[in-house]
């Protein structure tokens, strides 16, 4: 079948060759364990389960992930495999399972979760994407999922191409998020649980991501500018702070201006914007720009 999962919509055969998405039809997977360095309403005291895919619909020129998301790293696993992370992951106490880069794979993953669920699995489904997603992929996913947690990483057309590879991402991503709300709803949050770091644990909803990167804060601005003007008190908006120079942008002189972390200046001026905008959730700290937080995938839980 020639896929046409993502907006590239490239019509290979993944059962007998690669996607762009740099892989073939078998799930691969680099890391599956706990992970503690989420919002605090998906990460918890406990963790969130998290499974790292590998391959990617996007080619972000500053990818954290770089390893597993452009160079192919990880291990082919069977649908069945993958319900049984699920549920291991469940049993070592995760708040969630949290799917990160999922989406050339949403046809696999969607068999691994509904046998999951008929397995016992009773956590919330977290829904990690850069946000390059088919509304017409998504809705397969409802019922399944509970939270969506993706990213609105660029108004700019150019911006989107230089960095990403991603032609019309701006327009993409707010229908993908648009389709999420209508799956989820407002935020909802288990009231009865224990809060961390403020928070209490969250059962459904939609959380925009945003990061703000060097010599792009006014790009940064019209992108919450925009989300705040349509999606409003429906979704949690996440502000990132996080940018360390990653891959490309560290060896190719293109990008010798990415080659940095963001001053104060600029990520004041992404704050400003979403107090402006009247969007609640989360402000992550300027000291979150670390290397250690990028995780090793060494195929643990895999």
């Amino acid at each position: 079948m020639k896929c046409e999962i993502c907006p590239r919509r490239c019509g290979v055969e993944r059962e007998k060759q690669r996607g762009y998405c740099g892989l073939g039809e078998a799930i691969t997977a680099a890391r599956a364990a706990l992970h503690f360095w989420e919002e605090p309403c998906i990460s918890g005291r406990n963790g969130s389960g998290t499974v790292f895919f590998s391959g990617c619909v996007m080619r972000c020129a500053f990818c954290q992930n770089s390893e597993i998301s452009q160079s192919g790293v990880g291990r082919e696993i069977s649908e069945e495999r993958l319900s049984e992370i699920f549920l291991e992951l469940e049993e070592q106490g995760a708040m969630n399972i949290n799917l990160v880069n999922p989406t050339h794979f949403v046809p696999k993953i969607k068999k691994s979760l509904e046998e999951a669920k008929k397995r016992g699995l009773s956590v919330p489904i977290v829904y990690n994407s850069g946000g390059y997603e088919r509304v017409e992929t998504l809705k397969t996913l409802e019922g399944l999922v509970d939270i969506y947690l993706p990213d609105v990483k660029y108004y700019s057309e150019e911006l989107a191409v230089k960095l990403s590879k991603a032609p019309n991402y701006f327009d993409i991503a707010m229908n993908a998020v648009e389709e999420m709300i209508r799956q989820t709803g407002k935020p909802i949050f288990d009231e009865n649980a224990e809060e961390y770091c403020g928070a209490k644990p969250l059962l459904r909803g939609t959380i925009v991501r945003h990061l703000v990167l060097p010599n792009c804060y006014k790009d940064s601005v019209e992108v919450i500018k925009r989300v705040g003007e349509r999606f409003g008190e429906e979704i949690l908006f996440s502000l990132m702070s996080q940018y360390t120079p990653f891959g490309e942008v560290k060896s190719n002189p293109a990008f010798s201006k990415m080659n940095r972390r963001i001053t104060t200046f600029e990520y004041k001026k992404a704050l400003d914007a979403v107090y402006e905008a009247g969007l609640s959730g989360y402000m992550q700290e300027k000291s979150s720009a670390k290397e250690e937080y990028t995780p090793r995938f060494d195929l643990t839980g895999i």
